[in-house]
């Protein structure tokens, strides 16, 4: 399949921080979600390179992100972006080498295997819950704030 076919697809997947839905289709996922269209998704890359694309790291946190495991970071664009490291779940971004992540639930819902599997395109075994949250920090230029 191409990559711009399989960007078109939602993902019912296993994360690196718990079961979710991974597309390049972030109005897809607002629709599955029932989400407020005006927030934004975390973008999950599979390298630095490709986070490059999308935006400057500031120089005083390149190395903060370049270290970081299960994080993810708020750029001074406002825009989030996870760098993944973990190898299951980059078997699917390394094919498309970024997609916009989020929990499998229905917006501010409980997790349901049943509404997962049925608003999925495709599903991506093996799923099992980890209920580790990333870590998310804000970078300011030379600032930096947890806020989980």
């Amino acid at each position: 399949m191409k990559s711009e076919e399989l960007g078109k697809l939602v993902f019912l997947t296993q994360t690196d921080t718990t079961i979710g839905f991974v597309s390049q289709n972030a109005d897809m996922l607002t629709a599955i979600k029932q989400r407020p269209p005006h927030k934004h998704y975390i973008k999950a890359v599979n390298s630095l390179q490709t986070l490059k694309i999308f935006t400057r790291v500031p120089s005083s946190h390149k190395n903060r992100v370049r270290r970081a495991v299960k994080t993810t970071f708020i750029m001074p664009n406002s825009y989030s972006y996870r760098v993944v490291k973990d190898k299951h779940h980059l078997l699917l971004l390394n094919r498309l080498k970024w997609a916009y992540t989020t929990s499998a639930n229905l917006s501010n819902q409980p997790y349901d295997e049943n509404f997962a599997k049925e608003a999925a395109d495709v599903i991506i075994a093996p799923l099992k819950e980890i209920k580790q949250a990333s870590n998310i920090y804000k970078l300011g230029n030379y600032t930096i704030k947890r806020i989980r």
